[in-house]
């Protein structure tokens, strides 16, 4: 059985990046944090962390634990409140992606808070490759993200269509290779765009590159380029193209709501009223185009 003390001096030199601030929130000596690090290591029989002058980075075993380890030491802090009879709210912590509905998506989130009192949420917005992956590492409780359709294995699960957008007033750019305004490496939005255009045997480039979709809309309003993003990111500034302008068909998307193995119950309560949101929304997305 791994030592809580211990998990909890791996998480803090993981979140610190290093033994010296790690020995500062845990109220240790450097030599310390540095002792209990080995002794987990000699307990869990691998290296954990690669060492290398004051910087320290996770090796594949110590990312596998990471995730453990943040679940197991919020496990036993919630044992113990809940013996103690303590009233501290429930953490439940949410990853949603920066480009669908936000603002709704997030007055939906803020509207669950408000009925629970007794649930503390972290909310992280970001790329979904990203939340997918801190989601798997047990970093987040809840997370909504694209990914490619039907793998399984999610709480809910709906169908996205990309579509290709360009500036309203804008047009289309012309010549080889075609200019792409996408999100950074891993967006899956970007890996179809590049993927469609080469099976059409088209080059292309990256003219702007951005995380969130501020950025991206503000390209293409500007004329920089075109994009391939779902059909909710087109604004009065943009209009959508086809195969008449010359671009390749691109397969759909899935927009999938997911949850944390041994997710407790107000994380359980959070996916269900945001899977209803989703369902809500996306049925009156398809009334209006219809």
């Amino acid at each position: 059985m791994l030592d809580l003390d211990l998990l909890r001096a791996f998480v803090s030199v993981v979140d610190a990046g290093g033994f010296t601030r790690a020995g500062e929130r845990v109220h240790r000596s450097q030599s310390t944090v540095s002792q209990q690090i080995r002794r987990l290591e000699a307990s869990a029989g691998c290296t954990l962390l690669n060492r290398d002058g004051r910087k320290v980075a996770l090796t594949e075993e110590g990312e596998r634990l990471l995730g453990y380890a943040r679940r197991i030491l919020a496990l036993s802090a919630e044992a113990k409140a809940a013996l103690a009879g303590d009233t501290t709210p429930a953490m439940v912590r949410l990853g949603i992606p920066d480009d669908f509905a936000l603002i709704p998506l997030t007055q939906a989130v803020a509207a669950f808070a408000a009925t629970r009192p007794g649930v503390r949420l972290h909310v992280r917005c970001g790329l979904s490759c990203d939340l997918s992956a801190d989601l798997a590492r047990g970093e987040l409780d809840v997370a909504l993200f694209k990914r490619e359709p039907g793998l399984g294995g999610v709480h809910a699960a709906w169908p996205e269509r990309p579509v290709w957008i360009a500036g309203a007033n804008q047009p289309v750019p012309e010549g080889d290779p075609v200019p792409l305004v996408a999100f950074p490496q891993g967006c899956i939005y970007r890996n179809r765009a590049v993927h469609s255009l080469e099976q059409a045997g088209m080059a292309w480039r990256i003219a702007y590159e951005s995380p969130n979709i501020l950025g991206l809309q503000a390209a293409l309003s500007c004329g920089l380029g075109i994009a391939l993003l779902e059909q909710r990111a087109v604004t009065p500034e943009h209009r959508v193209l086809d195969t008449r302008q010359g671009l390749p068909p691109v397969p759909p998307t899935e927009l999938v709501l997911a949850l944390a193995d041994g997710a407790g119950g107000a994380a359980r309560d959070l996916a269900d009223a945001l899977a209803k949101f989703c369902s809500d929304l996306m049925a009156r997305d398809t009334a209006g185009t219809a």
